[in-house]
């Protein structure tokens, strides 16, 4: 395994940074030859997805919790209904 220089760190963040660079020139390029309902359409999309996305995450992480929440109250009452069972 080789070592972990600087130069080496500093090619990949360079490297990384020309990817970053190259993907919104490519990004805005596309949109400049988009035409005006195009654009509409795709800001539209994307403010939905924007908007609808977080929601969607935060309703299912909030029902699983409580799901996991009711479960756990459901099985601590079963435990305690049921006496120990004696094997013999």
């Amino acid at each position: 395994m080789s070592k972990i220089t600087r130069q080496s760190v500093l090619d990949v963040l360079t490297e990384v940074g020309t990817a970053f660079l190259n993907t919104a020139r490519y990004g805005a390029r596309t949109l400049q030859r988009m035409s005006w309902p195009a654009l509409l359409v795709a800001c539209v999309l994307m403010a939905m997805i924007l908007t609808l996305l977080p929601l969607a995450l935060l309703l299912f992480t909030a029902f699983l919790l409580l799901k996991l929440a009711v479960g756990a109250c459901i099985l601590e009452r079963r435990n305690k209904a049921q006496p120990p069972e004696r094997h013999s």
